[in-house]
């Protein structure tokens, strides 16, 4: 190499050392409108909330409970009426153990509900040859600050 390339050579080095470098953004914002409608397909999505039957069974009882209440308690309001010291005191006094009995019903219903689903059987069916063990692990914490030393016995 020539001293001129040399030269030539070591000014282009030197220069790529110095040339500021690019800065990369790190972050980006698009302002362009998004389109109403795409291309893609519409993916489904489906509903995984799941309410558990004796809760449904219970809102039921409740919503029906009122509306008895207030049906009964409109009834006795209207034959009342013909009555000259009704008050709507007096509506109440009486609309108030039919409320009281259709709440017990409904929450000895519920309960009978509760005790029927908590008892199932279960039953394992098993094929192949079975190895269970039984493994205890002792976690013994004492003191102020306790200190967890988890130990695994065979």
């Amino acid at each position: 190499m020539s001293d001129a390339e040399a030269t030539a050579e070591a000014r282009r080095i030197i220069a790529d050392a110095y040339r500021p470098v690019h800065q990369m953004p790190t972050a980006y914002r698009d302002d362009a409108p998004l389109p109403a409608y795409g291309t893609a397909p519409p993916v489904p999505q489906p509903d995984s909330r799941i309410v558990p039957p004796w809760a449904a069974g219970t809102a039921v009882a409740g919503i029906g409970v009122g509306t008895a209440c207030v049906g009964i308690g409109c009834g006795v309001w209207l034959a009342c009426q013909g009555f000259a010291a009704v008050t709507l005191t007096s509506v109440l006094f009486i609309t108030l153990p039919i409320a009281a009995v259709a709440a017990v019903a409904t929450a000895i219903g519920s309960a009978a509900r509760s005790i029927r689903a908590t008892h199932t059987t279960t039953h394992h069916h098993y094929a192949g040859p079975i190895r269970q063990e039984n493994n205890t692990i002792t976690a013994p914490a004492y003191g102020l600050i306790a200190r967890n030393r988890n130990e695994l016995n065979h």
